[in-house]
């Protein structure tokens, strides 16, 4: 992250200074890179949402991009839309569902679902 990302982010998400490094913050980072996400990609994630930061891995964002697997979506595609709107980490994939049509009809994604 930029030095100007890390300031929007504490500034923002001030919970991160009582966030454990190692059982937090780097199993995020690590996931998101496991993921498909490139360092930029992941800076401007954390940047643009940094409650992600506090999500549980295995309760929010693992069934998110799970749901967004069995909609057919590849790697470039769920990458693509998350770095757009790093929000959709914390959605239900049920209330993600509803957000893929958004995308759909604003041409967002490349298939139609």
């Amino acid at each position: 992250l930029s030095e100007l990302q890390v300031q929007k982010v504490v500034s923002s998400y001030s919970v991160i200074f009582r966030s454990s490094i190692e059982q937090s913050l780097k199993p995020i980072v690590l996931w998101l890179a496991e993921v498909g996400f490139g360092d930029d990609q992941i800076a401007k994630v954390i940047a643009r949402h940094p409650p992600l930061l506090g999500y549980s891995l295995e309760a929010k964002s693992k069934p998110t991009v799970q749901a967004l697997r069995d909609q057919g979506l590849g790697e470039a595609e769920i990458t693509r839309m998350l770095v757009s709107s790093p929000s959709l980490l914390g959605y239900s994939p049920k209330r993600l569902t509803h957000r893929m049509a958004v995308f759909a009809a604003q041409g967002r994604l490349a298939s139609s679902l």
